[in-house]
């Protein structure tokens, strides 16, 4: 778990949230790797999915492997589909993964908001143990309990600080970059489980561009270039 939260604090001050460019890439290699299958057969497709960073064509990508969990989740779909794995038993497999990406992303989170939500509390503990302190000196000069005041007040201003300025909005950071990757690897599922369900690659990116959340999504007319433009090579 130590390791979990380290990365979720490291990942909190990066970039992690897929771009449009990504979005673009991930759909030019599913059509890539599903025109190939379709035109070769689908045990053709083993050279590249068995070792993806030996693969010529997952090479050409590298926004994907940006994403987390992206390449593998892609490849490993393809892997069960070329051991025989039929549609419906792979759409459970995928969603199965899906939900554990999920959860163990999670935990990190939820133990990282669980704390933030305590900072404020024990603001209140140090400014009331810091008040219990100035009633032992209601005899020192003025100066004095200020002075011990101030320091009470203290307390209370930095857990809420650390609260609401520090540890809420990192965890909230990663909580958004998380729910992007995970759309992306939901647009992964939607190409994958159209095309073993017999349609064309074309069809299959569209279902899979349509996953993608409307203020990512490349356009049809940007998509359809880029694929016409990989059909013509």
């Amino acid at each position: 778990m130590r390791g979990r939260v380290m990365h979720v604090l490291k990942a909190a001050f990066q970039d992690g949230t897929p771009k449009m460019s990504d979005y673009m890439e991930m759909l030019k290699l599913l059509f890539e790797l599903l025109a190939f299958a379709r035109r070769n057969g689908l045990v053709a497709l083993e050279a590249h999915v068995v070792e993806p960073a030996k693969s010529d064509i997952f090479k050409k990508y590298p926004g994907v492997k940006k994403v987390p969990n992206a390449v593998t989740y892609l490849s490993e779909a393809l892997q069960q589909a070329l051991n025989g794995t039929s549609p419906e038993e792979l759409e459970v497999l995928m969603d199965a993964e899906l939900d554990t990406i999920k959860e163990q992303g999670h935990l990190p989170i939820g133990l990282l908001k669980t704390v933030g939500d305590s900072l404020p509390g024990i603001g209140i503990v140090a400014a009331v143990l810091g008040i219990i302190v100035t009633m032992g000196h209601m005899d020192a000069p003025p100066a004095v309990i200020g002075h011990h005041v101030a320091a009470a007040l203290v307390g209370t201003f930095l857990g809420i600080l650390l609260c609401y300025g520090m540890v809420q909005p990192l965890a909230n950071s990663v909580e958004l970059q998380e729910t992007h990757q995970l759309r992306f690897l939901a647009a992964i599922k939607a190409g994958v489980m159209v095309s073993l369900r017999g349609s064309s690659p074309a069809v299959a990116v569209e279902f899979a561009r349509k996953t993608i959340f409307t203020d990512e999504r490349p356009s049809f007319a940007d998509v359809d270039k880029a694929l016409q433009a990989l059909k013509g090579r």
